[in-house]
């Protein structure tokens, strides 16, 4: 009991780190990764699927800052 907690409570600060620390960018045909530059929970996820939703992303400071103008061409 104690070692499948002690491994749950690993396994959800990898995760909160990862969500703290990245934006994961679900693009056409991939998943891109780019660090943030600043901890926070915003846009960690972000759909970029279809010249919309990517024109969207063009224009987010956080996003900017990251390089997605960069991953996004």
């Amino acid at each position: 009991m104690k070692k499948a907690l002690i491994t749950l409570i690993i396994i959800t600060g990898i995760s909160f780190t990862g969500a703290l620390n990245f934006h994961f960018i679900l693009l056409d045909d991939n998943i891109k990764i780019l660090k943030k530059t600043g901890l926070t929970f915003q846009d960690t996820f972000v759909d970029a699927r279809g010249k919309m939703n990517k024109a969207k992303l063009l224009v987010k400071p956080a996003l900017i800052k990251a390089g997605i103008k960069d991953l996004i061409k």
